[in-house]
């Protein structure tokens, strides 16, 4: 019973975040880093994609937590389609949401006692699901992608994700920048 109480304590504090004007504005800011790293600072190849555009989704979903990282990569996706000029892919805007919301589930989750190990399981599992699976199969059902071409994916985003692992590694160790994000949350 402890556990359920909890855990409805952690999202009631969560939604609280919603109502911070601060946090909204982070959030906005964080929407427009993804759109300018993954639209305008992007290197593309077919179905490769090379940016660190879920890097701010990313920070999103582990700095207030799951419901707003959702909330970033559903912006920054609709929001960089209609900037840019693409066609909003509905599995793809679901592969960014599910960057924030599985990076900020997991890193919640007290399963892994080490922060620093749950941060980098909380990066990496957001990757193997969201940009190496959904994103994938988004790419192949509305572009026609073979399996071949998307399985490039895989090695990509292994090596964006320990690169964005040691940022996020780098920022969370940072004691000013922990000071400041615990201000912001408040």
């Amino acid at each position: 019973m402890q556990n359920s109480k909890t855990a409805n304590q952690s999202i009631m504090g969560e939604l609280r975040l919603f109502g911070n004007v601060r946090v909204l504005i982070i959030s906005a800011l964080l929407i427009a880093l993804s759109i300018v790293f993954g639209k305008l600072l992007a290197f593309n190849l077919g179905p490769l994609r090379i940016s660190f555009e879920n890097l701010p989704i990313l920070m999103a979903g582990l700095f207030f937590g799951p419901v707003i990282g959702l909330v970033v990569g559903i912006g920054a996706d609709l929001i960089g389609c209609l900037i840019v000029g693409y066609a909003v892919n509905p599995i793809i805007t679901l592969g960014a949401a599910l960057i924030g919301l599985l990076s900020g589930l997991l890193f919640r989750l007290p399963v892994i006692r080490n922060k620093d190990v749950r941060l980098v399981v909380s990066i990496f599992v957001a990757h193997i699901v969201a940009s190496m699976i959904v994103k994938s199969i988004g790419l192949m059902v509305y572009y026609g992608y073979t399996i071949q071409s998307v399985a490039l994916r895989v090695p990509l985003y292994l090596g964006i994700a320990m690169a964005e692992s040691t940022v996020m590694f780098a920022l969370m160790r940072n004691k000013a920048f922990s000071r400041e994000l615990e201000r912001i949350r408040r």
